[in-house]
């Protein structure tokens, strides 16, 4: 299946207020410091005033409008400097409707069954390395599990499953479709899971890395797996999220946080309140295009890049609407066009706002948008 990365946006606003002001993408974050410190699809309707158009394509017939090898080069080098390190943290998966999933009873310490405790929460690592400099750009993650434990056993955690990916370094090393990515080390990215029999494609999980933009060493990982049927329909089946912290520079998951870690599990807390996402938002953004008349090859990572300021609007309601704890939430929905609408967000403070978004039509990306609000 061929699928198209396209565009990428930030968005600023005073939650439901109208009043647009511009501001740069690449300033709204400053440097790490050295040390470590039943779902319903339903119609979506989106304003946009940007001047800027999306470029609606797959993935097999576009050509970048805006290369600059220098400004390219810059941007993944700062990418790769922010997304690098140790992230340790927690996960947890919850199904269409958002209700938390419980660990298998198998890795549950026996301790916890007795005392009837339920767990939600696998205790997790993300060790991540991007090359910052060459010619071939190299992203290598690994998403580890660690088995449950009691107290502070943590420190001596045993490893339950890796999941190790890798995005660029050439097309033998690639299984994402697209990937985009911005400086602070936020980035998205399209995973196509097929049987290995038949490679019939079986999902399409779509990752979301958001961070923080007040603390560099603070991100969420949100997957949403989604099944495309027989007619092209996406249809979400669960979502995974991931809350990491950065504990310092990568040592390939040699090094754990365990008690020392700088949160707790999450997956049973309270959901995100509706009134507090939904309504008018709006704001500068950052944008990366595509020219759907060149039947050319194409780059898998694309950078996004600042829209000179230009605002765009989107209206966001209750509908589909999944509520997830943290002051997180995500949906999919139908648009008027037959477009399927991706969406994940983060209410990191009081009206303001990360939100990323893909675009699909017949089960195949068209546009990302990368919004901050």
């Amino acid at each position: 299946m061929a699928l198209g990365l396209a565009a990428n946006s930030i968005i600023i606003s005073q939650n439901k207020a109208f009043t647009s002001f511009s501001l740069s993408a690449s300033k709204l974050l400053s440097n790490r410091p050295s040390h470590p410190q039943s779902q319903r699809i339903c119609p979506i309707t989106i304003t946009a005033t940007a001047s800027s158009s999306i470029a609606k394509a797959t993935l097999s017939d576009f050509q970048v409008q805006d290369s600059n090898p220098t400004s390219t080069s810059t941007t993944w080098s700062e990418f790769a400097r922010n997304v690098s390190g140790e992230w340790d943290g927690y996960g947890a998966e919850f199904s269409k409707e958002g209700m938390p999933i419980e660990l298998p009873e198998s890795v549950v310490p026996e301790a916890y069954r007795e005392w009837e405790v339920k767990v939600f929460d696998w205790q997790t690592q993300c060790p991540t390395l991007a090359e910052p400099e060459g010619q071939d750009r190299l992203l290598t993650y690994k998403s580890i599990k660690l088995l449950p434990t009691v107290g502070c056993e943590a420190d001596a955690a045993t490893r339950y499953s890796i999941d190790e990916r890798s995005v660029g370094g050439g097309e033998d090393n690639n299984k994402v479709s697209a990937f985009a990515y911005q400086a602070s080390g936020s980035y998205v990215a399209v995973w196509p899971i097929e049987d290995l029999g038949t490679h019939k494609l079986l999902e399409l999980e779509l990752e979301y890395c958001l961070v923080n933009p007040q603390d560099r060493e603070s991100r969420v990982r949100i997957i949403q797996v989604v099944r495309v049927d027989s007619e092209k329909k996406m249809v979400l089946q669960k979502v995974r999220v991931f809350r990491e912290q950065w504990y310092g520079p990568f040592r390939n998951g040699e090094q754990l946080g365990g008690c020392a870690i700088r949160d707790s599990g999450f997956a049973a807390t309270d959901p995100t309140e509706a009134l507090q996402v939904v309504g008018v938002w709006q704001g500068p953004h950052a944008v990366v295009s595509f020219d759907p008349s060149q039947n050319v090859s194409y780059d898998l990572l694309q950078e996004l890049v600042d829209g000179d300021g230009d605002v765009r609007k989107s209206v966001r309601d209750e509908c589909g609407l999944i509520l997830l704890p943290k002051q997180l939430w995500c949906s999919i929905k139908e648009s008027r066009d037959d477009e399927t609408w991706s969406e994940v967000g983060w209410l990191f403070d009081h009206g303001r706002a990360i939100t990323s978004r893909c675009i699909f039509a017949a089960g195949k990306l068209k546009a990302s948008l990368y919004i901050y609000i």
